[in-house]
């Protein structure tokens, strides 16, 4: 039986708040002029938006490891963790990248033993191991990690490991607060 999560038990910012103006101006402009979910839950401690909103920022606009790259592994946390949120974000951008809608909706199957690694080219699939052992293990295989620098490079693989590390920070705040879609009625 499918039952829905629960909802936030902290009610979201009003989505036209406008105080503190520079952050959400500052977040605003980040998001093309809308507040998230995400957003309105953070603005409850300006300190912490504000903080978030630098640092993903850089996270998300600002890095050399390939845009499929961060857009896959932020994917494959999001289901790992069950951040359904997170995954209705960077799915589309995903396939923006040029991923196919078969290998998105894959994505929701990572745990399932008959997952299809095989949609996946190579490197790809060595960021999905990365991802996955990141995520519930923490220690990384010493060969997945050597394989990863030989095809990155040293900056884009500790991009990689960042990106998975600040991923799983999101999707662990979001599950705890109960966001689990941009479009419910919360």
């Amino acid at each position: 039986m499918n039952q829905t999560p629960p909802g936030p038990i902290i009610d979201l910012v009003d989505a036209n708040i406008s105080e503190p103006a520079d952050l959400v101006g500052a977040i605003r402009k980040r998001r093309g002029g809308e507040l998230l979910k995400l957003d309105r839950m953070l603005l409850h401690s300006p300190a912490l938006a504000e903080g978030w909103n630098v640092y993903l920022g850089k996270i998300r606009q600002h890095l050399a490891v390939p845009y499929r790259l961060r857009e896959l592994a932020m994917c494959v946390v999001a289901m790992l963790n069950g951040a359904e949120y997170e995954y209705e974000h960077h799915a589309p951008l995903y396939i923006e990248s040029g991923a196919s809608a078969e290998q998105a909706e894959a994505l929701r199957q990572i745990d399932d033993a008959n997952f299809p690694l095989g949609l996946f080219p190579e490197l790809e699939q060595d960021v999905i191991a990365l991802a996955k052992e990141m995520t519930r293990q923490i220690q990384v295989n010493s060969a997945l990690k050597r394989r990863l620098v030989k095809a990155l490079g040293e900056q884009q693989t500790v991009e990689l490991v960042a990106v998975i590390a600040t991923y799983n920070m999101v999707s662990r705040f979001l599950v705890a607060l109960g966001i689990h879609t941009e479009h419910d009625r919360h």
